[in-house]
């Protein structure tokens, strides 16, 4: 299905800290079974913000998990989100790292914000108790890059090391771009993905003011609702998820477990709106079509997509606008969901937990629902796996991430079949 002339890349290893647990085991019971994530915020409520709920991690103490309280100390939490989904990845995909050559091995992780947390509290200090009092990790602590470097500085790996930021899109664009890297023989590993944590109080004021967070408060349970007419806006969430791309060549050479094929990757910009999508839908159309072209598969043959579906009222309509102007006919028989409906929206980082679900879809065809969708919207009237699971044959399926500034970027996996 790939183009023969470029190296054929497979997922070997996955690793994930979302809000439905800190291992991809966790998150994938999670998201069989359709739990939230979603949950209150004491200090938001006492801070009186127009939202006081989001999707964030629960019970990972950085120091415990990472070994090293020092370093959990000088560095952000969407930092030790990423190392933690890092190490679990490499566990994951069987590779020793002492016996291999890891100058061909590179990272590259997305991230929306990068570390706020750190901006917030030297703000902050600089303000109370003046500039000498500042963090010396402050700018190593916030750097957008931080997450990517120090994955490679932890496991070792000197191949190819960069970070995307572009919005929502930014963990897709680093999938996409580690994908192309090993294709054309640049490195034969790449652990790639993204993390982001900014459920912080300047994070969630500044989406608060924006006015495109759900303020379903007093109802955590059911304010994210991607597709549903009732929906009021997104949820943030936090966390990240890497997974490990391999040369099919050596991946099999090594006996290695393989999740799923890399077939195509797409991107395109609306060029429209800093922060609302093309209402006619044809950048993530084209991005979707680009993924599908680069795969050289025929959209008739895609079973599965992994929406962005925010739970906004443009994105979720304009989204399955650009489905339907896509697939045809198909579009109807297609099976979509919004794993967003329990995670929350994890920004930068929401295309790495999303291709990490739709990888264990291929793998499993097991294909995850929809949570809270219960009042279809007329404008949204496909397939998308309204609330319970389904057991479905999964041959190919895309994960779409859209961003503000029209970012549109689009990951195609298919069954690996030999």
């Amino acid at each position: 299905m790939s183009n023969p002339a470029r190296r054929r890349v497979v997922i070997t290893g996955i690793g994930a800290i979302t809000p439905l647990g800190n291992s991809v085991p966790e998150f994938w019971n999670g998201l069989l079974s359709a739990q939230n994530g979603i949950r209150s915020l004491p200090w938001a409520i006492e801070k009186k913000l127009t939202t006081t709920i989001a999707g964030t991690v629960q019970n990972f103490d950085a120091a415990t998990v990472l070994g090293d309280r020092k370093y959990a100390r000088q560095t952000d939490p969407f930092v030790h989100f990423a190392v933690a989904s890092g190490a679990e990845a490499i566990k994951d995909s069987g590779l020793d790292l002492a016996k291999e050559n890891l100058e061909r091995f590179g990272c590259i992780l997305g991230s929306g914000i990068g570390g706020l947390a750190e901006i917030e509290d030297g703000t902050l200090t600089l303000h109370t108790r003046g500039p000498s009092r500042i963090n010396p990790f402050f700018i190593p602590k916030l750097m957008l890059n931080a997450a990517a470097g120090n994955v490679a500085i932890r496991f070792g790996l000197r191949g190819p090391n960069f970070a995307t930021s572009s919005a929502c899109a930014a963990a897709n664009h680093a999938l996409g771009a580690a994908f192309r890297t090993i294709q054309y023989g640049d490195a034969d590993v790449m652990f790639a993905g993204g993390s982001e944590a900014a459920a912080t109080e300047i994070g969630m004021a500044g989406f608060c003011a924006a006015r495109a967070m759900s303020q379903r408060n007093t109802d955590p349970e059911h304010a994210s609702r991607p597709f549903d007419k009732e929906r009021d806006g997104f949820v943030m969430g936090e966390g990240a998820a890497v997974v490990i791309f391999e040369e099919l060549g050596r991946a099999k050479a090594r006996g290695a477990k393989i999740y799923a094929e890399v077939l195509g990757y797409g991107a395109t910009d609306d060029a429209y709106h800093m922060t609302s999508p093309s209402e006619d839908g044809t950048g993530a159309m084209k991005s979707m079509e680009n993924a599908l072209k680069d795969a050289g598969v025929n959209p008739k043959d895609v079973s599965y997509i992994n929406a962005h579906g925010t739970s906004t009222e443009y994105n979720d309509k304009t989204e399955t606008l650009a489905i339907k102007r896509l697939f045809g006919d198909h579009a109807k028989k297609l099976m979509i969901s919004s794993t967003k409906s329990m995670t929350g929206h994890l920004l930068g980082a929401s295309g790495a937990v999303e291709i990490v679900a739709t990888a264990l879809a291929v793998k499993h065809d097991r294909v995850p629902p929809t949570r809270n969708l219960t009042v279809p919207d007329p404008e949204c009237d496909l397939d998308y796996v309204p609330n319970v699971a389904r057991e479905a044959r999964v041959t190919c399926a895309i994960s779409n991430s859209f961003g503000f500034g029209g970012h549109n970027a689009t990951i195609a996996l298919g069954k690996f079949t030999g």
